[in-house]
């Protein structure tokens, strides 16, 4: 596996491998649960079905945070074959959780905190 290329975006992250390993056995990794279950554990998920798939190229998930407030988001996974027969993997992990764009709105002379730490 090669480094990481990584870049961040306003609402999330983007990720980007380069595996030794070829786009069937990744595809595998990415999609079958108890694969997926390594390093992407079942109560990270907010659904455990994925929210939209194109088989070999493409798969999304719904994630849930496990501490509040319970930020929702989407990671997709998008393979591509490379030049060696591995495969290049691009994760993007986005929030997508409707409460930011709330937050996002508030005035700016409400006088009170978007949000309250607990002590």
């Amino acid at each position: 596996m090669s480094e990481a290329q990584v870049s961040e975006q306003e609402s999330g992250i983007e990720l980007e491998f380069d595996l030794g390993d070829p786009p069937q056995k990744v595809w595998r990794a990415v999609t079958i649960p108890e694969l997926r279950e390594r390093w992407l554990p079942k109560e990270s998920l907010a659904d455990p079905d994925a929210i939209s798939v194109t088989p070999g190229e493409q798969v999304r998930y719904r994630l849930r945070d496990d501490t509040p407030p319970f930020f929702e988001s989407i990671v997709t996974f998008t393979l591509t074959p490379n030049a060696d027969g591995g495969t290049c993997l691009r994760i993007v992990h986005e929030l997508t959780d409707a409460r930011l764009d709330e937050m996002t709105r508030a005035p700016a002379n409400s006088n009170s905190p978007l949000l309250m730490l607990a002590a």
